[in-house]
């Protein structure tokens, strides 16, 4: 009984042990949170919201604030966008 049952739900949905996002209401939501720590194979890639975002070729290293961002013709640097994980 995961959390006192809390984490049925969560587990249903195939999601281990291993996969520790801060938020679990995140994951499937439509959203790449790769901030959240979603985006790893243990969460499924966010619950396959990241698919699109890995596909371009950035990593599981990459964490923008906002995933839409990358490669719009404006350096972010702000937004964490400006690293070799998500190619500059």
């Amino acid at each position: 009984n995961f959390d006192g049952g809390d984490c049925d739900d969560f587990n249903k949905k195939g999601y281990g042990i291993d996969c520790k996002p801060y938020n679990t209401t995140t994951l499937g939501d439509g959203v790449c949170d790769v901030w959240l720590q979603g985006n790893t194979p243990e969460c499924n890639f966010d619950g396959g919201d990241c698919d699109d975002f890995n596909k371009k070729g950035y990593g599981i290293d990459c964490k923008p604030y906002n995933t839409t961002t990358l490669g719009d013709g404006v350096c972010d640097v702000w937004l964490q966008g400006n690293t070799p994980e998500c190619n500059f």
